[in-house]
């Protein structure tokens, strides 16, 4: 029996520390967690720098082509400089100004265009958020399910403990065996598997979340609410139609073809010519006159290239439909996809709480009750309390899917979930 003893002091230095921390911190709603993500989130911030940054595209693209500042120098008779200056009127010293004017219309189109991009790199900023807030739900779930499963295993632990010393009772009197105790002492074991394995799982989760939220990795770890099974919508039509509407890759891939659109047009407009005027004023010796010249010049575009550039434009307004039509079609069975889940996952909840665990604990009960009379193996009362652990566990694992398949549709639909 030394080994068992070894093995006891074991679990309940474990269960000492396990239980230690969750009892001095309360639990921190996930809505909080998600405010904080949203405010210190790294990738939020620089998606959200990237988005303001195109913002200030329109007006460059819009703007006129840079003014020329002019300065002109003609000598006579030498290259020296001013050689002529004072006994030729043909030397002088001239200063002008130059500005190229393109076809109206284009500078309104470019400025479009830069607004429509900019409202892409904006809709693709709060793809960013909805994804960064989605990965925080998701963590926060399956953390919550790995801590109700560890109370789960701690309390299941002091219920082995008493199977263990009846058993041992039992061999003391010549009722039971030896065997017994061994079986007993396996299940200790494979608690403490599962209970390191939990340690594990919830040490990579607690890096990820503060990660997410912009923690240092030596913060105090998270401490999550218990999980409630939420409602789930009674048809998919409604969230179909919202993720048609409302989801910020399809919106962004929507924006990409208005601005495939005014590329278009930009490239017809290019056919039409660009302008420039130019003005320079030439000062001579004080004994001749001044010069002042105004220049007037066409820039007459190469149609072979605009052909080409318009060519290329229509391609790109075929693959950006295309790629919309893709991207509605994605992510439409998505939300089909997380919706069945869900769905069946709320069945599958319902045989749980109504069905597999109350009869396995009625089961357990009865075991119990039998073995202590001697009227049971302990083999099968070790198998009934494994069933009711398994399908505690379970049950909670199915309800942290339920949940991360309701946070998935939040994303992909852009609504909240009650």
């Amino acid at each position: 029996m030394k080994s068992f003893s070894v093995l006891f002091l074991m679990m309940a230095g474990l269960c000492a520390v396990a239980q230690m921390n969750p009892e001095q911190r309360p639990p921190i709603p996930l809505a909080a967690l998600v405010e904080e993500a949203q405010q210190r989130n790294l990738e939020i911030h620089v998606a959200a720098h990237v988005a303001q940054a195109a913002d200030h595209v329109a007006s460059q693209a819009g703007a006129l082509p840079d003014t020329q500042i002019l300065l002109q120098h003609l000598s006579v008779g030498s290259p020296r400089p001013f050689a002529g200056y004072t006994n030729s009127d043909f030397a002088y010293a001239g200063l002008g100004v130059a500005q190229e004017f393109p076809w109206p219309g284009k500078r309104t189109l470019r400025a479009q265009i830069a607004r429509t991009q900019a409202g892409a790199m904006r809709t693709q900023s709060g793809a960013v958020s909805r994804i960064v807030i989605e990965q925080v739900k998701m963590a926060y779930f399956k953390l919550a399910y790995l801590q109700a499963t560890l109370d789960i295993l701690l309390r299941d632990d002091k219920l082995l403990v008493e199977m263990e010393q009846t058993a041992e009772s039992r061999y003391r009197v010549g009722q039971g065996n030896q065997q017994e105790v061994l079986k007993a002492q396996l299940q200790h074991t494979r608690l403490l598997q599962e209970i390191t394995v939990h340690h594990r799982e919830q040490g990579q989760l607690q890096a990820q979340i503060k990660q997410l939220l912009g923690r240092a990795q030596d913060s105090p770890d998270i401490i999550t609410e218990m999980l409630r099974e939420r409602t789930l919508p009674a048809s998919a039509s409604e969230l179909l139609q919202q993720a048609a509407q409302k989801n910020p890759e399809i919106h962004a891939r929507e924006q990409m073809v208005q601005r495939a659109d005014l590329q278009t047009d930009l490239a017809r407009k290019e056919f039409r010519p660009d302008f420039g005027l130019q003005y320079i004023y030439q000062n001579t010796d004080r004994k001749f006159r001044d010069y002042y010249m105004l220049t007037f010049t066409v820039t007459l575009p190469n149609r072979g290239r605009r052909r080409a550039e318009l060519a290329e434009a229509m391609e790109n307004r075929q693959a950006a439909a295309a790629e919309l039509s893709a991207e509605v079609q994605r992510r439409l069975a998505e939300v089909q996809e997380q919706y069945v889940i869900a769905k069946t996952s709320t069945e599958q909840l319902k045989i749980f709480r109504e069905g597999l665990l109350p009869q396995a604990e009625a089961t357990f009960r009865a075991a119990t009750t039998a073995y202590q009379a001697n009227r049971l193996d302990f083999e099968t009362l070790l198998s009934s309390f494994r069933d009711v652990l398994d399908f505690e566990e379970q049950y909670q694992k199915e309800l942290s899917e339920h949940e991360s398949a309701l946070a998935r549709l939040e994303s992909l639909t852009g609504a909240t979930l009650p």
